[in-house]
């Protein structure tokens, strides 16, 4: 696909330096703006459905609940009394880790459903068990086969459903990524994250997000493998709201020209084994190598949602300083109790803005 750049003009750029400049460390204009925003109820099963300030919040939500609880070693009982259903159709470390453990580090009982716990879809509707988890839980999280499936639940449930990932969407992921951007680079509006890989599920979610954040993408997937139309359409209309750039090519060497952060994801995912052969033909050359950081910013730095493989980034670049994919995959922990307080209390940040 040859390249599509999608800017917006002088004045509006003149906007977003001011915002920049009037910004706290990479986030709104001030906390009294994030302060007044409640998600309590609330389901995620995309960023698509929150705004500007509600994503900002719940970074700072799991920033401040990193500071407090890891920091600080403070005991944070925020969920006491309550119980997550973690339905997982398909198997994760991060995920399970992630959930398991911060729901109960803030008091709260997880209960882990596999496809052998559950009837989901199977012996019982999706809708009847909505309707059962409602009774006996609070929230529940579904890492799933299908995006359908979320909606299901998501109609039918009267508590908050988180997407814990689908063919679609990867919400939570995409949380960590950016509260370790976040954390390394002290802001994160006028950064330029470039994805080389895929057109998957965590593309998806960076679409969905990186121009609410103030940060230009750039997109190099090979021809055949782009992300879905609707998904670029909708990129494509919050960059020009946002002020942001959106370039779309199948160079690697140009996505990753002038970029501070090189990201890529498996090219193979569960579910995709009988195509790995001619998938990683199709992939020759979007390996991510010191070489493809040459062309970057001095700064760069790389990110990968995990597990990886050798064929998408070799050990030079994955085991170097500029490799952030294990603070990455801690953050995990903190993004997710951050969405889970947020969408089951009234919490407030405890830190102020400026230190984070």
């Amino acid at each position: 696909m040859s390249a599509k750049l999608f800017s917006v003009s002088t004045v509006a750029f003149k906007c977003l330096k001011t915002l920049q400049d009037c910004s706290t460390r990479g986030f709104s204009i001030g906390a009294a703006s994030l302060g007044s925003v409640n998600l309590k109820g609330r389901s995620c099963l995309t960023l698509k459905d929150f705004s500007s300030d509600e994503i900002k919040r719940l970074l700072w939500v799991s920033g401040d609940l990193k500071h407090r609880i890891k920091h600080e070693k403070q005991y944070l009982p925020l969920l006491q009394g309550k119980s997550i259903a973690m339905i997982f159709e398909k198997r994760s470390t991060r995920t399970r880790m992630s959930t398991e453990t911060g729901f109960a580090l803030l008091g709260g009982h997880p209960c882990f459903l596999t496809s052998q716990d559950i009837h989901l879809g199977v012996n019982e509707s999706g809708t009847d068990t909505a309707r059962v988890l409602s009774g006996l839980c609070d929230i529940v999280l579904a890492r799933v086969y299908s995006h359908s499936t979320l909606e299901e639940l998501e109609k039918e449930a009267s508590i908050p459903i988180i997407n814990g990932l689908s063919d679609f969407y990867h919400p939570i992921q995409i949380l960590a990524d950016f509260l370790t951007l976040q954390e390394h680079y002290g802001s994160l509006s006028g950064l330029t994250v470039s994805w080389i890989g895929d057109g998957n599920n965590v593309l998806h979610s960076f679409m969905m997000t990186a121009a609410k954040l103030g940060v230009h993408l750039k997109i190099a997937t090979p021809k055949g493998y782009e992300p879905e139309r609707s998904v670029i359409q909708e990129a494509q209309r919050l960059s020009k709201e946002h002020g942001t750039q959106l370039v779309l090519t199948s160079d690697p060497m140009e996505a990753a020209h002038g970029s501070n952060v090189l990201v890529t994801d498996t090219w193979v995912s569960m579910g995709q084994e009988e195509e790995k052969k001619k998938r990683l033909k199709d992939f020759k050359g979007y390996q991510i190598t010191m070489q493809t950081g040459s062309v970057a910013k001095p700064d760069w730095t790389f990110l990968h949602c995990l597990p990886r493989k050798m064929e998408e980034v070799d050990d030079e670049v994955f085991y170097s300083s500029r490799s952030l994919v294990f603070p990455e995959a801690e953050n995990r922990k903190w993004t997710i109790m951050g969405l889970m307080v947020s969408l089951l209390t009234d919490y407030t940040p405890q830190i102020p803005m400026q230190k984070f």
